[in-house]
């Protein structure tokens, strides 16, 4: 009588590899830090969500901090193809420019706030990397050029283009904040964008 070998008991083991794994590992740590925040991101946990070994995740990040690194550093890149696009209307005026710049910001921000947040925050860790610290940059450049040029134009008063930056960068994130708290309804701020941008660049002194 010939026996049969017994299936393995064992759990199968994981594969080390992975078709695009650092591509993986960022889609399902977003979807985590979207559904549990940034404290339940585990490379651990990301492998057995992807079905890959433990060990595989250590290819292209050498711990969590380096994971939300990337992780941010992927928004900002995102969030700069936007805001670019955004700019690219040579036909408007600078107030037209300014609300699509803003709709964009704030779309961004609405779609993805566990993000932005993690962003903001990534953005002032001393560890944070210098891509990361040239994304942000980069992102509020496309703002700082557009004051800039607005001023060669004599759209908007003279001054630090950085300073008007800073000013108007604030009020957008302030309403992302808003919307993030709940205190605002994100519709509600995107139909009222275009007066916010208004008011934003015009004051509230009766002319």
């Amino acid at each position: 009588m010939v026996r049969m070998p017994r299936p393995s008991s064992s759990p199968p083991s994981r594969p080390y590899h992975h078709g695009d794994l650092r591509a993986a590992l960022l889609k399902s740590a977003e979807r985590t830090l979207r559904d549990k925040g940034a404290g339940a991101l585990s490379l651990r946990e990301l492998a057995r969500d992807i079905g890959v070994s433990h060990a595989a995740p250590g290819r292209h990040f050498k711990d969590k901090q380096a994971l939300l690194d990337a992780l941010a550093l992927d928004g900002y890149e995102r969030l700069n193809r936007a805001l670019t696009t955004a700019t690219l209307h040579p036909g408007l005026d600078f107030e037209g420019r300014m609300t699509a710049l803003a709709r964009a910001y704030l779309g961004f921000a609405v779609e993805n706030p566990e993000l932005l947040e993690l962003m903001f925050a990534r953005k002032h860790d001393p560890d944070s990397s210098d891509r990361l610290a040239a994304a942000v940059d980069q992102s509020l450049g496309s703002l700082t050029r557009m004051v800039a040029d607005a001023q060669e134009r004599g759209e908007i008063v003279p001054g630090d283009p950085e300073r008007i930056t800073m000013v108007a960068a604030a009020s957008l994130h302030g309403l992302a904040a808003l919307i993030a708290s709940c205190a605002l309804d994100a519709e509600e701020a995107m139909n009222g964008l275009a007066e916010h941008v208004h008011l934003l660049l015009n004051g509230l002194r009766p002319r």
